[in-house]
């Protein structure tokens, strides 16, 4: 049973409660068909089971095959750094097929970000170095391609669809409460 490397922290984007019983941790891709699909269904779990689970987006941008998807990384962490991650991160998926700089910039300007210091952001050696840190936790933790869900820590190797994954949150819930988070400084809410 593959387990969370990396565990839910202060640096990660977490959206929900601080007493959720269960964490959802997913490793995705901004490109991938697959990972789209997924936000779909995680969000409409995050409207069923608010107070029940919490959602982390780590990102695993796959470079050898998805042109767009560093750049979309990129972007959300840029756009993290105003305040704005969530937001930027439904955007992406919900414009999948608009990943192109022109249009992470004109998103920026929808968000009314500061375009200057985003587009400073985006190519700064932080974004790179978190976009990689993610990623690198991502592999140690046996991701090997998006999304990967891990529930309370531990890696959900079945389907992602609605029922199926909305059963092993509820699951979970009833098992224990969370783990696989540090509580040293607290997890950062972004709501």
């Amino acid at each position: 049973m593959a387990t969370l490397s990396e565990p839910v922290a202060e640096r990660d984007h977490l959206r929900g409660q601080d007493n959720a019983p269960v964490i959802l941790v997913e490793y995705g891709d901004y490109e991938c068909p697959y990972s789209g699909q997924a936000h779909d269904v995680v969000s409409q779990i995050e409207e069923d089971l608010a107070g029940t689970v919490s959602f982390v987006y780590r990102n695993f941008p796959l470079t050898q095959i998805r042109p767009h998807a560093l750049p979309a990384a990129l972007a959300a962490e840029a756009a993290a750094r105003q305040g704005r991650f969530w937001e930027m991160h439904d955007i992406l998926f919900q414009q999948q097929e608009r990943l192109e700089s022109e249009y992470l910039i004109a998103f920026a300007q929808v968000l009314g970000l500061d375009l200057e210091r985003f587009i400073i952001d985006m190519t700064s050696d932080d974004a790179t170095a978190r976009v990689r840190e993610d990623f690198v936790g991502g592999i140690k933790s046996g991701v090997d391609g998006t999304p990967t869900f891990y529930i309370n820590g531990i890696r959900h190797d079945g389907p992602y669809d609605y029922e199926t994954l909305k059963a092993a949150i509820e699951k979970a819930a009833e098992q224990r409460p969370h783990s696989g988070r540090k509580t040293k400084a607290g997890v950062s809410r972004e709501r």
